[in-house]
């Protein structure tokens, strides 16, 4: 009777065993598709920011020449103001 009870025992302790194993790999499996997913997501993010710091550089360029531009033009500007400054101290002087 004791080895009946002892291989029933064993029966059972395997069933658990078994029924832990499923679970466990179930759970392995789980862990692997959101692994996936999130190396997915990652790499998606990743994309997204190089895209993003292409398009911040370019227009940063585009910024740095509309502003050299901008500064050309009022010192030109400037420079106008300073002659016709002169020109009118010139004909003060000459009146």
């Amino acid at each position: 009777m004791e080895i009946h009870e002892e291989i029933k025992n064993l029966r059972e302790e395997l069933r658990a065993a078994k029924g832990r194993i499923e679970e466990l790999e179930q759970r392995v499996e789980h862990l692997r598709v959101s692994r996936r997913v999130l190396m997915n997501l990652l790499e998606k993010v990743e994309r997204e920011k190089v895209t993003l710091i292409h398009k911040l550089e370019k227009e940063n360029i585009r910024l740095q020449r509309d502003n050299t531009r901008f500064a050309k033009w009022i010192f030109s500007k400037n420079r106008e103001i300073v002659q016709l400054q002169e020109k009118i101290e010139e004909y003060k002087e000459k009146a």
